[in-house]
């Protein structure tokens, strides 16, 4: 075979790869672009819609699969959002109709007084006082809703400052002496001789300790119980507030601290509790850097616990 023969034939085979290779790119870019109109049109139905789909895609581009992967996470990223502006819409509605529930009641006790002195032409004392006991309960309503959404807004200024806890405790526990005394309450106290310092804020600790033992004392009468534990560890310092009374059941743990959250029976007038205290208490404690967390077993103890930022001696 001559040398011509040969450079004709190489010739040709070099032109024929050429043209596979081109044919190759040919179909890869079109494939590609096919994929990605695809996945297009499908983002586009998922979001037209508003499903919770996800978008799929068939192929051996690496390329392609991991912008698949990306889409999808922000999907999530999406559904996520969805879900939790639902549950704080629902939050909402519930929270506007227990304020109203809570002010309507009282509004009507204060109306009903004031209409039957009216009818009587008297001026009754007793009334009069309860009337005034009715009207404070209300204004302790607002002045707790106003203060939770102060917070919630950030629009409360919180300076920390480094804190005596010992001291704090025993001046919380002191405001609540003779209330205990009249109810027969054991009391239970532990508080370290090491003074121990937080990062924290006065005003604002004795909020919230004065919330979680006041609510110790509405909700765990029953166990005629106070217990206040002082403990440390090497970055934390934490605050136990216990009682042994009905507590909570596991059913509603995570959501004592939802705005206006109350047990059935908690709308008893005579505990007077309108479930904002333990949500002002957990905002103050996060806005501190800290927690609030609750463990409980009914008729045992139920405790909660106040985490605070330890700080040098």
């Amino acid at each position: 075979m001559s040398n011509a023969t040969i450079i004709f034939l190489l010739t040709v085979c070099i032109v024929l790869l050429a043209c596979v290779i081109a044919y190759q790119q040919f179909a890869f870019r079109a494939g590609t672009k096919a994929k990605i109109h695809e996945i297009s049109s499908k983002l586009k139905e998922i979001l037209d819609a508003d499903s919770d789909e996800k978008v799929a895609v068939f192929t051996d581009n690496k390329a392609l699969i991991e912008l698949a992967t990306q889409i999808n996470r922000m999907l999530e990223d999406r559904q996520k959002v969805k879900v939790e502006y639902r549950r704080s819409e629902m939050a909402s509605k519930k929270m506007l109709s227990n304020i109203s529930h809570d002010i309507k009641t009282p509004m009507t006790v204060i109306l009903g007084y004031l209409e039957i002195m009216r009818l009587n032409g008297t001026q009754n004392n007793e009334m009069l006082q309860k009337v005034e006991s009715t009207a404070h309960r209300v204004m302790g309503l607002i002045t707790q809703f106003f203060t939770l959404a102060k917070l919630e807004a950030g629009d409360t200024d919180i300076p920390l400052e480094r804190l005596n806890v010992n001291e704090a405790c025993r001046e919380n526990i002191l405001d609540f002496y003779e209330l205990l005394s009249q109810k027969n309450f054991q009391v239970e106290i532990d508080i370290p001789d090491q003074v121990l310092y937080a990062s924290a804020n006065k005003d604002a600790l004795q909020r919230i300790m004065f919330n979680l033992i006041s609510n110790a004392i509405r909700y765990g009468s029953d166990g005629k119980y106070l217990g206040v534990f002082l403990r440390t560890d090497q970055v934390r310092i934490y605050i136990d507030i216990v009682d042994k009374g009905r507590g909570i059941e596991k059913e509603f743990a995570e959501s004592v601290f939802d705005r206006l959250f109350t047990m059935e029976d908690s709308r008893n007038s005579s505990m007077q509790g309108n479930g904002l205290g333990l949500t002002i208490a957990k905002n103050l404690a996060l806005q501190l850097g800290g927690n609030i967390t609750l463990e409980s077993q009914p008729y045992q103890k139920t405790v909660f616990t106040i985490t605070l930022k330890k700080m040098a001696y």
